[in-house]
Formats: C-alpha cells, sequence, structure tokens
C-alpha cells in the first residue's frame, strides 16, 4: 500500500492552524453563552434581537461543525490507513486517497474564508452593474457580467434578489440592482468591485472589427434595519413612483408600483421594482441607500486617514481591475494580482474563487 505519512502530517498541521485562526475554544464559550441567551422565554420580545442572537448562533455553530468535520475526516483516514497497514490491504487506498483529497478542498475553502476579517464581511451585498463606454457591446457586457455574477452565487448556494433592471438601446442592460444573500456574500464580492473591460470580435459591427467595451460592478455590504447603521433626512430625497419595464424575465413584476429614490446631497440613486407593493419597493430602496451611504462614509473615512497619514489614496478605486479578451487570444487578467485563466468561457459562467482568492491573499498582504 502507499505511504500516506506526509499527507496526513500535513493536514494534522492544517487543523492545527484552523484551530487557531476559527478561535475554536472561543467559538465553544460563545456557542454556550448565545445557546443560553436564546432560550430566554423573553429574547423574542425584541424581534430584532432574536433575528441576530439566531443568526450569530447559527454561523458560531457552522464554523465549529466545519472544524468538527474537517478533524472526523482525518481521524477516518488514519483508521483506514492503520486497517491497511495491519492486513496489507492495498485496496484501500482508493478510499484514502478520496478522504485525504476532499479534505485538502475543504481546507482550501476555510483558509480562503479566513482571509474575511473586516467589520461588514459577513453580511448581504447590494451590488450594481452599470454599462459604461463601448456603446451597444457595454449594454451587452452588463448583461454578460450579471449572468457570471448570478451564476457565480447559485454555484456558491447563495440567493439573488434582482431588484432593478434597466434595458439597453438596442441589445443587453444599462444597469442593473441585485442583492446577494449569504453568508460572506460582501466579503467576496468585494473583489469584484471595479471596472471590468470586455475586447472581442463585436456581434453588433457589421464589419466583425475588434471591439473593447466597459462595465462597473460596484457592491456595498446590507442591513436589514436602516436606522442602526445610518440617520437618513427623508426631506433630502426624492422618491419617484413609475412602471417597472424591461429586462429581468420573471424577476421582476410589471406593475405601477416601482420606486426610484435619490438622494440628493450625494446624487445616490436606488431603485426597486420586483416587490409587491410600492410600500415593500420604498423600503428596499431604502436599505439599499443606506448601505450606498454608509460605504461612502467609509470611502471619506479612509481618504481622510490617508491625507493624516501622508499616504497615496486608492487610484485604482473605481477604474480598470480586470480584461476578458475573446479575441485574438483568450485570457481573463485581474490587473491587480495579475491571477489569470485563459479559459474565458469558464469564467463568464461563474468560475471567480480564483481571482476572488487572489484578490483576498492580495489584499491582506497589502
Amino acid at each position: 500500500m502507499n505511504d500516506f505519512s506526509e499527507e496526513i502530517l500535513l493536514l494534522r498541521q492544517r487543523l492545527s492552524e484552523a484551530e487557531k485562526y476559527l478561535k475554536v475554544d472561543e467559538l465553544k464559550d460563545r456557542k454556550f453563552s448565545l445557546e443560553k441567551e436564546s432560550s430566554d422565554p423573553d429574547l423574542w420580545n425584541d424581534q430584532d434581537k432574536g433575528r441576530q442572537v439566531q443568526t450569530d448562533l447559527a454561523r458560531v455553530v457552522e464554523d465549529l461543525e466545519r472544524y468538527s468535520t474537517l478533524e472526523n475526516r482525518i481521524e477516518d483516514a488514519e483508521t483506514l490507513i492503520e486497517m491497511a497497514t495491519e492486513e496489507k490491504d492495498q485496496s484501500l487506498d482508493h478510499e484514502i486517497e478520496r478522504l485525504i483529497s476532499e479534505t485538502v478542498i475543504d481546507f482550501d475553502a476555510l483558509e480562503v474564508q479566513s482571509l474575511l476579517s473586516g467589520e461588514y464581511d459577513a453580511e448581504d451585498a447590494v451590488c450594481q452593474i452599470q454599462s459604461g463606454a463601448g456603446g451597444t457591446d457595454a449594454q451587452d457586457w452588463a448583461e454578460m457580467l450579471l449572468r457570471m455574477y448570478t451564476r457565480w452565487a447559485e454555484n456558491k448556494g447563495l440567493k439573488i434578489e434582482l431588484d432593478s433592471v434597466s434595458p439597453g438601446t438596442e441589445a443587453g442592460i444599462s444597469s442593473a440592482e441585485f442583492i446577494v444573500r449569504g453568508r460572506h456574500s460582501f466579503g467576496f464580492l468585494q473583489s469584484e468591485r471595479g471596472v471590468h473591460r470586455l475586447v472581442r470580435i463585436s456581434p453588433f459591427n457589421k464589419e466583425s472589427k475588434r471591439h473593447t467595451a466597459f462595465a462597473s460592478f460596484q457592491v456595498v455590504p446590507f442591513f436589514e434595519k436602516v436606522t442602526e447603521q445610518i440617520d437618513i433626512d427623508e426631506t433630502e430625497l426624492r422618491i419617484d413612483t413609475y412602471r417597472s419595464s424591461g429586462a429581468g424575465g420573471q424577476h421582476v413584476n410589471v406593475t405601477d408600483s416601482a420606486v426610484r429614490i435619490t438622494h440628493i446631497p450625494t446624487g445616490i440613486v436606488t431603485s426597486c421594482q420586483n416587490e409587491r407593493s410600492q410600500h415593500q419597493n420604498r423600503d428596499k430602496a431604502m436599505q439599499m441607500l443606506a448601505a450606498k451611504l454608509l460605504d461612502l462614509e467609509r470611502q471619506r473615512r479612509d481618504e481622510q486617514i490617508a491625507e493624516i497619514s501622508g499616504e497615496q489614496s486608492n487610484v485604482d478605486f473605481g477604474s480598470q481591475i480586470r480584461s476578458y479578451v475573446l479575441q485574438p487570444y483568450q485570457m481573463a487578467k485581474d490587473l491587480r494580482t495579475d491571477f489569470e485563466i485563459g479559459d474565458v468561457s469558464r469564467v463568464l459562467d461563474g468560475d471567480l474563487d480564483g481571482f476572488i482568492e487572489a484578490y483576498l491573499r492580495w489584499n491582506r498582504a497589502r
């Protein structure tokens, strides 16, 4: 039979590291505290507090279960190795290799998650795609990006809520706003914030010339309760209602209750058109506005800190972060991390994990 001692040693080392960065002892104490709090019959007198306790408890339990699963898999592999050694049974090698391989994959995923330590990394994400320079190709590109992020979210088991879509003049979309729900949605998607560039033979050009198109992706953390995070003066808002229309298919209900909110001091605009009533659309648009205003405050704080410390501000914010080249060769390359993939169709089908991991490691190193 094969010698798996080195592989098991490496897995044991990674388990020891996971115990440290997950802070397993602290998680166990927190689980006990949250379970005690959740059993309080008066907890749900405050609905928001009750939901928060349940959410926190679920996240703690999830982390502990992931750690326990990894520990159990290593023990199972060790048991199989011991059995195979005693019985000199080489037929167990395949099962041992499968267990080790699955455990390595799970460790990789857990270590990427450990890179998410920001204040809002665990939250849902408010996302906006906006077509840029490039005419009809840019609007088509914006729709391709919407499909890419939808596929990515589905592959991760996350939920997408498409709140507003503005159709393009000839094809594609002018813009789209949506919420990605699920733990660490914002933490992962912050890596995608910026301008995305597409180079291809334009299907809208009669001469089949190569064309460059741009579209931007913006993301901010989403909060269910607006007032807990930021105060909004409603006298500074312009609220318009209109009839929903355009792209979105079954996700968008055609009603007279769509709502667009403009925050006059900043010019920030949010809209929602897929809820059942004008009131629900207004509430969702307000939540997205609050998320964007909070992110604006964060940007201002970062700029002030950089000015005080003499550091250069983030010159690449809102600028091109990634190129997707379909002709004359195939390559998707991130210009911050230099991570690249030759199979662009795979990326456009939602395979973004390599780019996300590379960004998170690059961002931590900074």
